[in-house]
């Protein structure tokens, strides 16, 4: 998420959803007649009725350029897709595992390709094979898109509009979608592994991939184009510190301070505007925790990676649909107070369970984390007083702003530039009040000093002199004074 980076497209990976019946009727316009055995009626009796029908003229198909497809191949690819589904049997299908579903489906593709007398060379051929077994088994157009890891998000607008965000520029793409209800039921073969669902009664639905990436669906009739798709999609090779490091996200020095701030149980806050990188970075402090200690995640969709042995993860549920059943965010974070959780984790604190995350923080559970909106620190820091207020508590500002202060050890703003780059804007602690006011002093702050040749913006990450930070007690119980003052004095160097 962080730094600007180039990357190669991957190769193609095999299809990722179960082959599951319910997903390939999805797709399928036309129901097929059961086979007692084999997954695909008789070729050979598909092969002899052939001949008595109009002959189909011969065709030659096109080589589509990188990343799109043309008109002809989606003509093509239709008629093929069709006589599959007539030909198929979907309930032997689905008794198949994923490879061996693939290899009857690329089978019966290539007995139709020749039956209809279509002219394809070798490489076009394994195309088509590789997009209708997608069709079928995976994501459909969107399987090329999610094996590229230099992709951060996917964007469909629609059955014709596909975008995608590469080295934090959003740029659009020539995939598209047989139709809408090609991508309405991709949506739902999503959202459905994960227990929720997407239709006109629940048009809106957050969800996950089996990797960890987020996904949101919103869909008709709210959405007035057809169903929208958004997808933000974790990099197989997982980001640590020292990669925030090589991507100039962060000093050197700088990311050190964070090191001793993760290990020494500082209650963190992760602030940020949308797509700045807050999960990933979240994700790079968890790198801190010890394995000997028990962590608690609480998330609207589970997307956090940590690696410790000891984790408990809890998610959000939305209500039946009856209505009930709903289990908020503020109901994980009440309930994993009774779990002897030693650190709590909230992937976004976005309402009034902030005011139960800053009560753990002041209860015990040391090293406490979470993110949320917001611009700045002392914007977040507003933000936190506005959701607690909201939740109807009634507590005087002053109240609020103490307990804000007195949970919260330091808060590290992430942004995304206009350049695409993510960068970790500010490193601040809360130090204390003063009268009605939240005190913050800055460790590291990030300068733009100008932009290059290429419009890459050009800056620094300044040290503010800071020599001994309100948190220097902590990482001396831990001790990591060494490692802080090290890092403290390289860094006004």
């Amino acid at each position: 998420m962080f730094g600007k980076r180039a990357g190669a497209a991957s190769p193609k990976r095999a299809p990722t959803a179960p082959a599951t019946a319910a997903a390939a009727v999805n797709d399928a316009p036309k129901s097929a007649t059961p086979a007692p055995q084999v997954p695909h009626k008789d070729a050979g009796a598909e092969k002899r009725r052939q001949p008595k029908a109009a002959p189909v003229p011969k065709r030659t198909v096109s080589a589509a350029e990188p990343g799109g497809r043309s008109e002809e191949y989606y003509a093509v690819k239709t008629t093929i897709f069709n006589a599959l589904i007539d030909t198929i049997d979907l309930g032997q299908l689905a008794r198949l595992d994923q490879e061996t579903a693939a290899e009857e489906i690329r089978d019966i593709v290539t007995e139709i390709i020749s039956i209809k007398n279509v002219a394809m060379s070798i490489a076009e051929q394994e195309q088509l094979l590789t997009d209708i077994c997608n069709d079928v088994l995976g994501y459909g157009p969107l399987e090329p898109l999610l094996a590229r890891d230099d992709i951060s998000d996917i964007m469909v607008n629609g059955a014709d509009d596909v975008f995608i965000e590469v080295n934090g520029k959003v740029e659009r793409t020539n995939i598209r979608f047989r139709d809408n209800a090609q991508l309405m039921n991709i949506c739902q073969r999503i959202v459905s592994q994960v227990g929720r669902r997407v239709d006109e009664s629940s048009p809106v639905c957050d969800a996950r991939l089996a990797d960890g990436s987020r996904v949101n669906v919103i869909a008709p009739p709210l959405a007035l184009d057809g169903p929208t798709l958004t997808i933000r999609k974790f990099k197989k090779d997982k980001l640590t510190m020292d990669k925030l490091v090589e991507f100039a996200s962060i000093t050197p020095e700088g990311a050190k301070v964070l090191a001793v701030i993760g290990a020494s149980r500082c209650n963190v806050l992760i602030s940020g505007g949308t797509g700045s990188g807050k999960t990933t970075l979240l994700n790079c402090m968890t790198g801190y925790i010890e394995e000997d200690e028990r962590v608690v995640t609480c998330e609207d969709a589970a997307e956090l990676q940590l690696q410790q042995p000891h984790v408990v993860r809890l998610e959000t549920r939305p209500p039946n649909l009856e209505g009930a059943g709903e289990v908020t965010m503020r109901d994980l974070v009440k309930n994993c107070l009774r779990m002897r959780p030693e650190r709590i984790i909230v992937g976004e604190v976005r309402g009034p369970e902030a005011f139960d995350l800053l009560q753990a923080m002041n209860t015990g559970h040391d090293g406490s984390m979470g993110t949320l909106h917001a611009n700045s620190p002392r914007e977040a820091m507003s933000r936190i007083e506005s959701m607690i207020t909201m939740g109807g508590y009634g507590l005087p500002a002053r109240t609020i702003r103490e307990m804000i202060s007195g949970s919260i050890d330091v808060i590290i703003q992430a942004a995304r530039l206009r350049d695409g780059s993510r960068k970790i804007t500010h490193i601040t602690e809360i130090i204390g009040m003063e009268g009605e006011v939240i005190v913050t002093q800055d460790l590291f702050v990030y300068e733009i000093q100008g932009e290059d040749a290429d419009g890459n913006i050009a800056g620094i990450h300044c040290s503010t002199g800071i020599a001994r930070p309100k948190f220097w007690d902590r990482a001396r119980y831990f001790g990591l004074e060494r490692e802080l003052a090290n890092a403290l004095d390289e860094s006004e160097a």
